[in-house]
């Protein structure tokens, strides 16, 4: 049994995500963790919000709370909201939380003692009218690269170029929009990265055959470019307080750590929390001298988060000089895009999670976005697009085959699984389907090819579709109700295998598929070992001939263009 330890990118904190954060790192890492659950393999599957930096701030003061008071309520929305799409988080943290604070703060000071921790005097944009300095998203203005007049202080909406307030024309304070601004000396601690740039480019080295050419592409131009010292603190009141050896440093009361520094030794804290939880040991999955050499550690994200995973946070790990695991794969996806543009939290422009909700059950987006996962590219949502892939899938394609099946099971045999009959050509067709189809979903989910698993597993409902056509034990029972039998036997456990293969994408339907044909649970096993152990056409039989069985609740409906009209005019698109 392998030991699995998944992270997923953490969701910031400033409002709930939309359809693009959850196709690019929560979603896919939760198929993940799902199919190596399923394959027996002992999983940790961590994320957490990520609650520092300025757009806490920022989002907090539009909201009239403290900071505190925002990010109390905003974690227990986005936690409910994940909760609604199946999320099987075994912890969902908060980076506010003591093991963050105290891990952050740790790595600070042993960084420091390696002596990779310098302090610098910077160059700053102060507020005048404000009183204060304004880092990050604390400043706006126009874009030096792309020209763009509301590019954020730390990264350009509209080109993805990440930027330094001072680099911004004409920059202006977005907490009260003030020009009144100048350009000031302030004290900072830099984390010397340049010092490690062949230990970092080493790692990647090592990993780069697993990782997909997204995510080395993205690492090696940042390596290629030459790592550059970065400034690790910053002038706010809310997140990680700088200290040094337990006290406050002097100079940096009124500092706090950069999110980007403290964010992913959250992956630790999170898992730290869930030790304290749950009577664990977070040792065991994060200290290689405690236990975690045989864990492979997996990472999940969008492309924009990449070089700060492959990068700053390797950094902080190999500069500590301590055994702490480091990342096996990352798996890096593009964009979702809306209608030719992106998604975007802060523009609200795209569907977001909650508001999915509202429309459709989890199950339904799911399936769409992985089986349209960004991966090799960006991928585009349109509602035209959503339609005819949830009615064709779902509906179409598993729904009705397993609704097909199992009434005409309880209207012909009693609601059992029929004893009679022997098998014969078409039981051997689908037998050498499976033989062929389930080896190649279990690769690409081993690969993390989440579009290829997908459309495996509607290739293998379709079959089930295929065989059920050219048995058609509906007309055989009118001349053999033996040979209808075998139809409707060989029909029900599809129906099985189909909720087990199901059970990563939709976990919710798959469920509700295997507990109305009375599948127990230590049956349920995407195990390739046990899959295949008695060969491809004992699955055709595996079920206990005269089991009872029921009529699943009706697993979907088809949407209508009625729909598809109000969601447009709604949320736009089109």
């Amino acid at each position: 049994m392998a030991r699995i330890l998944i992270t997923s990118a953490l969701p910031y904190i400033n409002g709930v995500k939309h359809l693009g954060n959850l196709a690019g790192s929560m979603l896919p890492a939760d198929v993940y963790a799902r199919y190596n659950r399923a394959a027996g393999n002992e999983v940790l599957f961590i994320c957490a919000t990520d609650e520092h930096g300025t757009p806490a701030e920022l989002a907090a003061i539009e909201a009239g709370q403290t900071a505190a008071q925002y990010c109390d309520e905003q974690h227990e929305i986005q936690k409910r909201v994940g909760a609604g799409f199946s999320l099987s988080f075994d912890w969902f943290g908060r980076s506010s939380n003591r093991p963050n604070r105290e891990l952050t703060q740790h790595f600070a000071d042993v960084l420091e003692d390696n002596g990779l921790i310098d302090e610098r005097t910077s160059k700053q944009v102060y507020s005048v009218d404000d009183k204060r300095f304004l880092p990050d998203r604390y400043v706006e203005g126009t874009c030096p690269n792309c020209g763009y007049e509301k590019a954020r202080g730390d990264q350009c909406d509209n080109c993805g170029t990440l930027l330094d307030p001072v680099d911004l024309k004409n920059p202006y304070s977005s907490v009260s929009g003030s020009r009144n601004v100048e350009i000031r000396d302030t004290r900072h601690l830099y984390l010397l990265q340049s010092k490690l740039q062949d230990d970092v480019r080493a790692f990647v080295d090592a990993r780069a055959a697993d990782w997909p050419n997204l995510t080395t592409s993205i690492a090696y131009k940042w390596l290629d470019e030459g790592l550059i010292d970065r400034s690790i603190t910053r002038d706010l009141s809310w997140g990680v307080p700088v200290t040094r050896n337990g006290a406050p440093r002097p100079g940096f009361e009124n500092k706090v750590f950069y999110v980007w520094f403290d964010a992913p030794v959250e992956y630790i804290g999170s898992t730290v929390e869930w030790a304290e939880a749950n009577s664990g040991n977070w040792e065991r999955w994060w200290r290689t001298d405690k236990g975690a050499d045989d864990v492979t550690y997996v990472q999940f994200m969008g492309k924009d988060n990449v070089a700060f995973h492959t990068v700053s946070f390797p950094v902080t790990i190999l500069g500590s000089k301590e055994p702490w695991k480091l990342v096996d794969k990352l798996k890096a996806f593009n964009w979702l895009n809306w209608y030719g543009g992106k998604f975007s939290t802060s523009q609200k422009r795209g569907v977001f999670m909650d508001q999915a909700l509202e429309l459709l059950p989890g199950d339904y987006w799911r399936w769409y976005l992985i089986a349209n996962s960004p991966e090799s590219s960006d991928t585009a949502f349109t509602w035209e697009a959503f339609k005819a892939g949830i009615n064709s899938d779902l509906n179409d394609v598993l729904g009705n085959f397993v609704n097909r099946v199992t009434k005409y099971a309880a209207a012909k045999f009693d609601g059992k699984v029929p004893e009679g009959g022997e098998p014969g050509e078409h039981e051997a067709w689908m037998a050498n389907e499976l033989a062929t189809r389930l080896p190649a979903l279990i690769s690409h989910y081993e690969a993390m090819e989440f579009r290829k698993a997908a459309a495996e597993t509607r290739a293998i409902w379709a079959a089930g579709n295929e065989y059920i056509t050219k048995a058609a034990p509906w007309t055989a029972y009118k001349t053999s109700v033996d040979q209808a039998a075998v139809g409707i036997r060989t029909g029900l456990n599809l129906v099985a295998l189909f909720g087990i293969i199901a059970q990563p994408i939709i976990p919710e339907t798959a469920k509700s598929i295997l507990d109305a044909i009375g599948v127990p649970q230590g049956n349920r096993s995407l195990s390739p070992a046990k899959l295949g152990s008695g060969g491809y056409p004992a699955l055709l039989d595996a079920l206990p001939r005269g089991m009872n069985i029921s009529v699943p609740p009706q697993l979907f409906t088809k949407i209508e263009d009625a729909q598809v009209a109000e969601w447009t005019a709604r949320f736009g698109g089109g």
